[in-house]
């Protein structure tokens, strides 16, 4: 029941008359009619008693009416609150953050960010996400979307949003990967890591583990390719390049999932920890507060 529908039946309360509600709610008394049934639907109860001449409130519509001034009251006073809250901040912030992350961590954050700053405007850049925490030590940008660094800056705020798993993927099409790789899983053997070609990151947390993962079971891998971003690992494994390792959330939101097939390793990578990232000094910044709480919020919710 919104807010709508509770003005209307506290009119309708006040006037006992179905066209002049219509008229005050810019409806037609039909309209006016129906959204009271609606109304005696969801309370399940009859709310007014009303033939050809008169329109009265029942017992328990009087109980109504105290709960829709009371509710409405409370909507306005918590409207009010967040109205004062929001005056005055105005301004730009930048944010940074990877492509994926634009539509599956920053998506909704701006839909509510927007709707309570109008006044704030973002300025988006995208790039590897390994650039991230860089950029924001560098001064750069104001906010980055990144994964957590084993070791965060102590310059650095961190607010973790999501998990999301670090996925070893093959390529699904018939090739010589996929041919070598499936040999060993269908005979469910061990696999020759050091054989197969591996289609990495450049730089940042997901090689690190990876090359950490590598020591550990004394493999010299066979590096194919070097690439900039998650992204262009999911393709060029889904192309039959090599097999590569993604977290699961760039991979869901790839246009090339199902191009590729995940490979249950165990133990698994250690996960990425997924969220805000922004110096303390620039956190001091009322818009950029702003734009943190709100994300909080919002994933919170």
């Amino acid at each position: 029941m919104d807010t709508k529908d509770l003005q209307l039946f506290l009119n309708l309360s006040e006037t006992l008359h179905f066209g002049q509600t219509g008229e005050a709610m810019h409806l037609s008394a039909s309209a006016v009619s129906r959204t009271i049934r609606r109304m005696e639907d969801e309370v399940g109860q009859r709310l007014l008693e009303r033939d050809n001449r008169t329109v009265r409130l029942t017992e328990i519509g009087r109980q109504f009416q105290g709960y829709a001034r009371q509710a409405l009251g409370q909507w306005q006073s918590f409207h009010q609150s967040v109205k004062r809250e929001t005056e005055g901040l105005k301004g730009e912030i930048s944010v940074f953050c990877s492509v994926t992350a634009t539509y599956s961590v920053l998506l909704g954050v701006l839909e509510s960010f927007r709707l309570r700053y109008p006044d704030i405007e973002i300025k988006l850049r995208t790039g590897d996400q390994a650039d991230a925490i860089g950029h924001l030590l560098a001064g750069d940008d104001d906010i980055a979307i990144a994964a957590r660094p084993d070791k965060l800056s102590s310059r650095l705020q961190f607010q973790t949003l999501t998990h999301s798993p670090l996925q070893f993927i093959y390529p699904r099409m018939h090739c010589a990967v996929e041919s070598q790789l499936r040999r060993y899983l269908d005979a469910n053997s061990p696999i020759p890591w050091q054989a197969i070609p591996f289609i990495v990151s450049e730089r940042g947390l997901a090689r690190t583990r990876l090359d950490h993962w590598f020591r550990g079971r004394g493999i010299k891998p066979d590096i194919y390719a070097q690439v900039s971003g998650h992204e262009a690992i999911v393709s060029m494994v889904g192309l039959g390049f090599g097999v590569g390792v993604v977290p699961e959330l760039v991979l869901a939101n790839s246009p090339l999932k199902d191009k590729v097939e995940v490979i249950d390793v165990q133990p698994p990578l250690t996960p990425f920890a997924i969220g805000l990232a922004a110096s303390a000094q620039r956190l001091e910044n009322p818009l950029v507060k702003a734009f943190w709480d709100c994300a909080k919020a919002s994933y919170r919710n």
